[in-house]
Formats: C-alpha cells, structure tokens, sequence
C-alpha cells in the first residue's frame, strides 16, 4: 500500500513542478522581451527651442532641446557622441530650487550652466568630467541648467551674472 501511495504522490508532484516550471520560465521569456523592447540607452523625444544669451559678447544664439518631463530629465544627454557649439539641452525643472547634476553615460564633456528663476546665470560649471558620478551641485537655488558642448562658455564669453532668454524664465 505505501509504495502507491508514494508513487500517488510523485505522480500528483510531477505536474505541479511542470507548471511552476513553466511559470517560471514564461516570466524569463517576458523580461528578455521587455529589455529588448526598451534596450539600455534607449532615446527618449525631445521638443527644440531658440534660446539667447545676453554677454559682454553680445547676444549668443542656440538651438536647446527641452528636458521637462522626469523622463527627459533622467535621459538628458546620456549616449551621445557630439553636441555642436551652438545646441544645448535646457533641463527645466519647474520651480526655483537647489539641484544637483551628473555625468553618468555620458560620454562628452559639457559645460553646465546654472540659471536663476529671472534667467541670470548663477553659476557654471566648466568642461565637465565624461561618464563620472561626481554630483554637480548648483550652489543655490535655480530654475533650470543649460548643458553647452564643453569650452563653449570660455570660447563665447559667457560668464556668471549674464541673461539668458528664453520663454521659461521671468523677464528681469
């Protein structure tokens, strides 16, 4: 009598174990499929904008795409391979408050411009480290930071205390 009573149980385990098994592995199966959906370095859209900067120079032009959603912010310029001295990124984050940035998957330096509710430049951060986890503060509290292509604001004059123009910001 025990020996079909065990082989009862194996024959009620052996099922059980072939549909946790494939449970398991139609898990597996769906997670590879969600990474390749959405691979590592995947690119999230950005709108473009014009935006002026108002220097001892005289008045810069650039063509700044819009970091607004956390999305884009998170994204910002990770995996790029060039940024042109007259584009930028401008990472609007709504309200005046201390931030913090990086350069992680990063692969291009960049200068990082901290900007002030009325626009005015608060600080900048020059030629910034490529693919580093060093936290960029911003010294106080901004509005937005406006990523140029490294040695843009050297080479254009553009120092701390200048006007940047752009929709986002309230007239000075």
């Amino acid at each position: 009598m025990r020996v079909n009573d065990v082989g009862a149980r194996l024959r009620w385990r052996a099922p059980l174990q072939e549909k946790v098994q494939g449970a398991w592995l139609g898990r597996l199966l769906l997670g590879v499929l969600l990474l390749l959906a959405h691979p590592v370095g995947a690119q999230v859209a950005f709108e473009t904008s014009p935006l002026a900067i108002e220097s001892a120079a005289g008045t810069l032009s650039f063509e700044v795409e819009l970091a607004v959603s956390p999305e884009q912010r998170r994204q910002g310029l990770m995996f790029r391979e060039h940024l042109d001295s007259d584009q930028g990124m401008l990472f609007d984050f709504g309200r005046t408050a201390p931030v913090t940035m990086w350069m992680r998957n990063t692969l291009i330096s960049l200068d990082m411009l901290f900007i002030e509710a009325d626009g005015r430049i608060a600080r900048i951060a020059a030629d910034t480290e490529p693919l580093s986890d060093a936290v960029i503060g911003s010294g106080g509290p901004v509005r937005a930071v406006l990523e140029l292509a490294a040695g843009t604001s050297a080479e254009q004059g553009i120092a701390v205390g200048d006007q940047v123009v752009h929709p986002i910001f309230a007239a000075p």
